[in-house]
């Protein structure tokens, strides 16, 4: 009988810089929301079913969900992790496509939202613990996700608008290595290194563990590739074939883990 890998211990962060990223985040949000036109708003997003005013609406949900979790009592339970959230997500898409398309009939945008949200967060300590739509989570692993929320779909309404939209570092740093880190997750073992410079470097998949040199099979991309592959926006054989994945040894293919979140 062959053990299988235990999963990778979740990561740490600052909470304080967490804070800041996303309150940089959100604000850009607002700013680049704001600046829309009709005609865009009414465009495709790029995502099935929505156009870019459904893009909106969620990314003002994803900034309101955050005051309403934390007037909401201390919830009981053992908090889930990052990863465990990540992972998760997928089995919600009906309840958050609905909630956007009620977001975006009101005209609800981010700017709406990010003073009353930032304003929920002053004082709240970093051991609060609050609900969210997967389970508990303490605060500053609840705002990763929120960084998620907003980098990914904030890339969405980039590919959606094609204006470049101005990540925080920290930011758009954290969200890959979360996404990583839920990897690492999902296919726990040593076989494989996958490498997102500068950010993140992880470990997975069950095979051969190298001990010196370079490893037999790594994945390497960039920032935004990952992000675009990890939550189904980019195929892996698209990737590949275009040269913004260089995978090398015969473990390296990630299809089957992929995509984490959609």
């Amino acid at each position: 009988m062959t053990n299988r890998p235990a999963a990778p211990r979740p990561r740490k962060v600052d909470p304080a810089k967490v804070r800041t990223a996303l309150i940089a985040e959100w604000r850009a949000m607002a700013e680049v929301t704001a600046r829309l036109t009709p005609a865009q708003l009414a465009a495709p997003s790029g995502l099935t079913g929505w156009s870019t005013a459904n893009l909106v609406g969620h990314l003002a949900a994803s900034v309101e969900a955050v005051p309403r979790w934390l007037a909401e009592p201390v919830p009981t339970g053992p908090p889930i992790t990052v990863e465990q959230w990540a992972n998760g997500t997928r089995a919600h898409a009906s309840v958050i496509s609905a909630i956007a398309d009620d977001m975006a009939e009101a005209g609800r945008t981010p700017a709406d939202c990010v003073d009353a949200a930032i304003a929920a967060l002053d004082g709240v300590p970093d051991t609060r613990t609050t609900i969210t739509r997967i389970g508990p989570m303490r605060l500053p692993d609840m705002l990763v996700t929120r960084l998620v929320e907003g980098v990914v779909h904030s890339d969405d309404l980039e590919r959606a608008t094609g204006e470049p939209f101005p990540h925080d570092r920290h930011a758009l740093g954290t969200v890959v290595r979360a996404l990583a880190d839920a990897l690492a997750v999902r296919a726990p073992g040593h076989a494989v290194e996958v490498r997102v410079p500068p950010f993140a470097v992880v470990q997975c998949v069950t095979g051969p563990r190298h001990t010196r040199g370079v490893p037999p099979n790594v994945v390497e991309t960039d920032p935004r590739t990952w992000i675009r592959l990890a939550t189904g926006r980019l195929t892996w054989a698209d990737a590949v074939d275009d040269g913004r994945v260089l995978a090398s040894g015969e473990r390296s293919d990630l299809s089957g883990y992929l995509p984490l979140m959609g």
